[in-house]
């Protein structure tokens, strides 16, 4: 008569409490590290991706084409110069552009980017799945001193329709000077886009020539002061931006306008596609994502090395328990199946455990990953790419769990019996 095998498995490990438990936190602690790992770098991609929706070009100064797409979307490093906003005005009446955005980046608030700019903006930029832009409170910007503010300076600073800020020359939260005497009044909050526009403060191109009248290279003109009520005595026309965000009329028309671009007299251009530079940027730290999954299978090869040895380790202490078992009528095959599913339901359990605990880490993390890094991390248990990891870890713990399942094996009910001295 076969024994009941599931029944003594489990109660075989509900006898080893202790280092039962101490191999299912280092499962689960393994597993959610390598689910994690996988989690956050689609997720990461996700959001860069949603960053970048529906333009079609971005043009800027020539250089490096990542370098483009990281300061003119990503607010990541600044553009080495800028170009001619009279070049920028010849691409908006290109007849194949349907709406050209420029941008014009240099100034921050509060480590925030200041981004001059058009309310083409709010009109043209889409994000995610082509979403366009939503006010959650206020509206756009309308006179030279009106700014908007993205949904995480708003949390953070506790902005609303008619609060009142000062922008900052040069970029970061050290900011070289103040244009105090030149202060902004919010107009309107932007909804949560999970995008680098929840950490902007939006003012038009206008403001940004007004606040800089009475500067020159970059620092303020001794003895030169002209407050901001005088401003419209003057020329705002912009004279130069950092970049241009480009929508077409046919898709198709992209690559001969980019080449026309690229190839035009003059000032040098760069026209640069998002999604073929971004999938550049991916390759660039494509290493990293490899040598941190690498680092992440290597922690659950310990796990479950951790696993076999605990259940190695024990086969001396469990010898005359096994003996026993044959005693009773346990053939060779049962032990080998008690050992296996032992291990099996172990990493099964650790498995799970660690899901639970990454979606429980996934709930916890994704507003700071929001707010912090504009990372849009999605809780949740599995998906189908991390199903197929987890299948995989479970399956390398049945190949380890051979090990101490064949060594089981061999014990014969003679030698379980025999009292060595």
């Amino acid at each position: 008569m076969r024994l009941p095998l599931w029944h003594l498995t489990l109660a075989s490990i509900r006898n080893r409490g202790l280092a039962t438990g101490l191999t299912l936190v280092a499962i689960a602690l393994s597993v959610a590290l390598l689910l994690g790992v996988e989690r956050l770098r689609n997720d990461a991609r996700a959001s860069f991706a949603n960053s970048v929706s529906g333009t079609d070009l971005i043009a800027g100064a020539r250089g490096g084409p990542v370098s483009l797409l990281l300061y003119s979307v990503f607010h990541i490093g600044d553009a080495t110069q800028d170009v001619d906003a009279a070049r920028v005005d010849a691409l908006r009446r290109h007849k194949e552009v349907a709406w050209l955005v420029p941008l014009s980046l240099g100034d921050s608030h509060r480590g925030y980017r200041v981004v001059g700019t058009t309310t083409g903006f709010f009109a043209h930029v889409r994000t995610g799945d082509r979403q366009p832009l939503r006010f959650a409170a206020g509206q756009a910007f309308d006179g030279v001193f009106d700014a908007v503010v993205g949904a995480e300076v708003a949390e953070a600073l506790g902005y609303a329709p008619g609060a009142r800020i000062v922008l900052s020359h040069g970029a970061g939260e050290f900011s070289a000077a103040e244009h105090a005497d030149k202060p902004f009044t919010v107009t309107g909050v932007l909804a949560r886009t999970g995008t680098p526009i929840d950490r902007s403060v939006l003012v038009g191109l206008a403001a940004i020539e007004a606040i800089h009248l009475d500067w020159q290279g970059g620092s303020r003109i001794p003895g030169v002061e002209i407050p901001a009520r005088f401003v419209s005595k003057f020329d705002l026309t912009p004279r130069r931006v950092t970049a241009a965000l480009i929508g077409l009329e046919r898709r198709t028309a992209v690559f001969r306008l980019q080449r026309e671009i690229n190839a035009s007299a003059g000032e040098p251009l760069m026209a640069i596609l998002p999604g073929v530079t971004l999938d550049e940027l991916w390759r660039v730290v494509g290493g990293v994502e490899r040598a941190l999954l690498a680092v992440s299978a290597f922690v659950v090869a310990v796990g479950l090395a951790g696993l076999v040895a605990t259940v190695v380790s024990s086969l001396s202490a469990r010898r005359r328990e096994l003996a026993i078992l044959r005693a009773l009528g346990a053939g060779p095959g049962d032990i080998f199946v008690l050992l296996m599913s032992e291990s099996v339901l172990l990493a099964t359990a650790g498995g799970m455990l660690g899901v639970l605990l990454l979606w429980a880490l996934s709930a916890g993390l994704a507003p700071w990953l929001m707010a912090r890094h504009g990372v849009q991390l999605v809780p949740r248990l599995l998906d189908q790419r991390e199903s197929m990891w987890l299948a995989a870890v479970v399956v390398a713990a049945v190949l380890a769990s051979l090990v101490p399942a064949w060594r089981a094996y061999r014990y014969s009910l003679a030698d379980g019996m025999t009292v060595r001295l």
